[in-house]
């Protein structure tokens, strides 16, 4: 079924600066294949949720494994019989404030 996931995997106990952390993460994301969008906060990905949580995994479990204390926060959104929502919610929001409908 197609899910549309918010991800932050972080690692606790690492120091200020974490983004060399969260580069290794987001390469696993990328490296998927699958749809995906990062921002300051969150990774967006896209795809069958098998394949999602798998992916979810394997990114956490690139710091876990170092003996790395990680931290996964996500939000889901399961919408049967639809696709593309990772742009599609986007637009849809951006027409409403244009004022423009569906």
């Amino acid at each position: 079924m197609n899910t549309l996931v918010a991800v932050a995997i972080a690692p606790f106990g690492q120091g200020e600066h974490l983004s060399e952390y969260v580069a290794e993460v987001v390469k696993v994301i990328e490296d998927s294949g699958l749809p995906h969008r990062t921002t300051s906060m969150f990774t967006e990905i896209e795809g069958d949720w098998d394949e999602v949580m798998a992916v979810i995994k394997e990114a956490t479990f690139k710091l876990a494994e170092k003996g790395i204390r990680t931290e996964v926060i996500f939000k889901a959104d399961i919408k049967p019989g639809q696709t593309n929502l990772i742009d599609r919610k986007i637009k849809s929001l951006q027409e409403k404030m244009e004022g423009k409908e569906d």
